[in-house]
């Protein structure tokens, strides 16, 4: 540790025992450790270097000899984010009308809590490979994200103006002519961020046969085209870090237009398909044979088996990867945010950082821990791993960025005082903020990468289609959606307990 210069004179340890944060996470780094000595960790692959060499060499010598590819593959992300996010945004926006309703924070909840990859898995069911599976399994989730960031922005805003100006005679009216003048710029910077998020999940239903990114980068990869990869990839990255530049108001009608040409055609969608999809295909086993749900002995004997050899492990694996992931995010955040903080180094340095944070925020999760399973094996490491550095340098990327407005006195510390002294104490209460925030969010990631071959109910969910057993999959997505809810709930009511805030403080935590 640096030792502080003539002068200077170190703050007091802000960490101890007593602090309500520090016991809380303590607590989770003990689940942690738990869970990672019961957790599946472990390398299954003969020789995981050679082909990780192989891999690395790719991204050294970069392939753009499928260039009619690539551009079909982006264009085609692009115009499925596009669409998804705008009709999101337009559901989400009416549904804030009506937020304070507890029916309506409820529905956007569960919607929400469905990752977007189950959202196309059920609607492939009955429209099959049609853009309208894509564009909804986007704009649906996303739908409930922005009803509740939308009225949280809302309520923030200033009441005087309402108080002062004529009564509103709708809420509609109140809406557009009272807050959002207020709060724009905040709605167009999330909204703005939400369509990066598009981005993401555009790529990645690809791998469930939509012809975006992920579906051209699963086949290159399975061919170990890694140059192909690369390729993808960098302009990927391309892409989300030029947003800046590109993204402009004046260019969104034209984006907004042009956008559902780039869907593709599809398959045509089958409408007797819908119908019996609803009618038939998710309704239990039990019910389908004449009984009724007067019948509980034969509905409980449906239900035993899917709840012990799949609704438990499920989650108990779940559970598990998900603790793990959230604590390997808290350590990567800790150790990254420097990289961008102009306390430590300099302008060269901090544009290094930079770069390592857009990449690792901009690869998707599910991409990340497919190319790692590719590599490691099946088990429970690729998805902490990829889960921790996406995760770690979207919430690295927010604290650095925080660091940046704190001013230090003239005389304060240097080197690791610095970081454990001066910053870490006023940074450390918006970093769990935002970490359990991200809780909810690493939940519903660590269900999806079940379809990867890991055992959480995503495993459970996928294995359900192929074996056309709709009535338990719909069951194992309500399991999933209900515990995304109770953690999403928790983690509130956490962030409540503790007056855990965004903001940096100087307070000690």
């Amino acid at each position: 540790m640096t030792e502080p210069q003539r002068g200077q004179v170190r703050p007091p340890t802000p960490f101890g025992l007593r602090s309500a944060t520090i016991r809380v996470s303590l607590i989770f780094v003990g689940v942690a450790l738990v869970s990672l000595i019961l957790g599946d960790i472990e390398i299954t692959t003969e020789n995981p270097w050679a082909e990780m060499l192989r891999f690395a060499s790719g991204f050294l010598s970069p392939s753009l000899d499928s260039v009619d590819t690539l551009t079909t593959a982006l264009l085609r992300t692009v115009g499925f984010a596009f669409v998804g996010v705008a009709l999101g945004s337009m559901a989400g926006y009416l549904l804030m009308l009506f937020f304070d309703r507890p029916v309506v924070r409820g529905f956007c909840a569960f919607i929400r809590a469905i990752h977007e990859l189950f959202w196309a898995l059920i609607f492939l069911q009955f429209f099959g490979l049609h853009p309208l599976t894509g564009v909804l399994a986007i704009a649906i989730p996303y739908a409930g994200v922005f009803a509740k960031v939308y009225a949280e922005i809302s309520d923030e805003t200033d009441p005087l103006p309402g108080l002062v100006l004529p009564p509103a005679r709708s809420r509609l009216i109140q809406t557009l002519f009272l807050k959002i003048p207020q709060a724009f710029a905040n709605i167009k910077s999330y909204t703005a961020y939400r369509l990066e998020c598009g981005f993401r999940s555009s790529a990645i239903l690809g791998f469930v046969g939509l012809p975006t990114l992920g579906f051209y980068l699963e086949s290159a990869f399975v061919q170990g085209h890694y140059s192909e990869v690369a390729a993808m990839l960098m302009l990927f990255y391309l892409l989300i870090a030029t947003m800046r530049w590109w993204l402009r108001p004046k260019l969104l009608p034209l984006y907004l237009l042009a956008s559902p040409f780039f869907l593709g055609e599809g398959l045509p969608i089958v409408w007797s398909n819908v119908g019996r999809f609803f009618t038939e295909d998710i309704v239990p086993a039990p019910l389908k044979s004449g009984l009724s749900w007067s019948s509980p002995e034969a509905l409980w004997a449906w239900f035993s088996p899917i709840a012990t050899e799949q609704i438990l492990p499920g989650l108990w694996n779940t559970v598990i990867l998900t603790q793990i992931a959230l604590v390997a995010t808290a350590v990567l955040t800790l150790l990254s945010f420097i990289l961008v903080s102009r306390h430590f180094g300099g302008p060269r340095r901090r544009s290094v950082g930079h770069l390592l944070l857009v990449i690792g925020r901009s690869t998707p999760e599910y991409i990340l821990a497919y190319m790692l399973l590719q590599l490691w094996g099946p088990s429970m490491l690729p998805a902490v791993v990829a889960l921790a550095l996406h995760n770690g340098c979207i919430i690295g990327h927010l604290i650095g960025r925080q660091s940046n407005e704190l001013t230090l006195s003239p005389g304060a510390s240097t080197g690791s005082d610095r970081y454990f002294f001066e910053l870490l104490p006023r940074l450390y209460r918006p970093f769990l903020a935002f970490l359990f925030y991200r809780w909810e969010i690493i939940m519903r990631e660590t269900a999806i990468l079940g379809v990867l071959g890991i055992y959480t109910l995503g495993f459970y969910i996928d294995s359900a289609i192929e074996n056309i057993r709709f009535d338990v999959a719909l069951l194992l997505i309500l399991v999933t959606a209900m515990l995304n809810i109770a953690i999403d709930m928790f983690s509130r009511k956490l962030r409540t307990g503790l007056r855990l805030t965004t903001m940096p403080t100087p307070d000690v935590p």
